[in-house]
């Protein structure tokens, strides 16, 4: 293992207080104030870690700035709306949608432009992409920090990031799983001696029943609850990341560093740390407190249904060759199933007001 600052602090915090849950863990290592992961570095493009949606191509931003517009006409045009983005990136996702607001002045007339971001790094990058947007924009920590209104909030590949809880099935139940130091003093996956108390009351009948050994993994509810109260009136929120639409048993945990796949424990603070997310719970979250759900479908589906491909069209007419090909290679990843296309893996669900009808690109499947 890699020695860096980080990985000696966790170190010493296991030394003096015992093995500490996965999810600490994570949460360490992407947001701790000095050496966290997201803190203290852009993590995104070919030079960085890891790719999304918005960095393959301006057409998934524009196509999102098309479906705020929509939801917006959908609430009644109010005469302000919050456009909010959760885990904003570099700014690009947020830079092409405001580009296609252009088309309906009335719109961006009542927008105002907020970004919740824990970053440093991330947010100077956001400022800069976003220096010549002629709207109000401002920054937070947490979505509760936005003023109060209608509210359109996207999403991207910002649930994947937040901390991930895991227990093991044993013979006596469900033992949290933990992070501790072996005989060598390199860290090393356990479980906690006594199971997690009532465990079994939380769980579907189907994960009840999985074989000894069998890992299960949940996110606190929290971030659910807090988009699902923000939109319940007057509002919708969009959800796209990869996961599962049916609550399973199963290791997602993962780490990338320099678009390969590493080992989690390995360079705490260097590394990039997601796992899936579970839709299924997400939805009954955000359902508890009385939002209304729809979807998810996959992301292929979604953007098809939002014109992705008239729009590429329209994008190839003024392209060159070499262009118009890049063009159809980014369309492809998006849209498509397989192991290097977005399309299947990842899912988009909207989360909002139960009396708004059915949502572009939200038809069930």
């Amino acid at each position: 293992m890699v020695r860096t600052p980080l990985e000696r602090e966790i170190r010493r915090l296991i030394e003096v207080a015992g093995p500490m849950p996965v999810a600490r863990y994570m949460s360490l290592c992407l947001t701790h104030p000095q050496h966290g992961y997201y803190v203290t570095r852009d993590p995104f493009g070919v030079n960085g870690d890891f790719t999304t949606s918005p960095e393959i191509s301006q057409i998934f931003g524009e196509l999102l700035g098309l479906w705020a517009m929509s939801v917006w006409r959908m609430l009644g045009e109010p005469d302000v709306v919050r456009l909010i983005e959760l885990g904003p990136g570099r700014g690009t996702m947020m830079s092409d949608a405001l580009r296609v607001t252009r088309m309906l002045p009335k719109f961006q007339s009542a927008l105002s432009v907020h970004l919740v971001e824990v970053s440093p790094t991330m947010e100077k990058a956001q400022r800069e992409i976003l220096s010549d947007v002629e709207l109000p924009i401002a920054w937070h920590r947490d979505l509760i920090e936005v003023p109060e209104g209608p509210a359109i909030i996207l999403a991207n590949e910002y649930l994947d990031a937040l901390p991930v809880h895991q227990v093991v099935k044993q013979a006596t139940g469900w033992h949290e799983r933990v992070i501790g130091l072996d005989a060598d003093g390199e860290f090393t996956l356990g479980v906690t001696a006594e199971p997690v108390p009532h465990f079994d009351r939380l769980l579907p009948k189907s994960i009840k029943s999985a074989p000894d050994g069998a890992i299960f993994e949940w996110r606190d509810d929290l971030p659910a609850l807090d988009i699902g109260r923000r939109v319940v009136k007057d509002g919708a929120a969009l959800v796209i990341d990869y996961g599962h639409t049916q609550s399973d048993v199963g290791e997602t945990l993962q780490a990338m560093k320099a678009h390969e796949f590493v080992h989690p424990l390995s360079e705490p603070g260097l590394i990039d740390l997601t796992a899936h997310v579970d839709f299924q719970r997400l939805a009954q979250a955000a359902e508890n407190v009385g939002a209304a759900v729809q979807g998810p479908v996959t992301q292929g589906r979604f953007l098809t249904a939002l014109g992705i491909d008239a729009r590429a069209e329209r994008l190839r007419m003024n392209a060159t060759f070499e262009q118009a090909q890049d063009i159809d290679a980014a369309v492809a990843r998006l849209t498509e199933t397989g192991s290097v296309g977005m399309g299947e893996l990842f899912k988009v669900m909207a989360i909002c007001d139960p009396k708004l009808g059915p949502l572009p690109g939200l038809v069930s499947e």
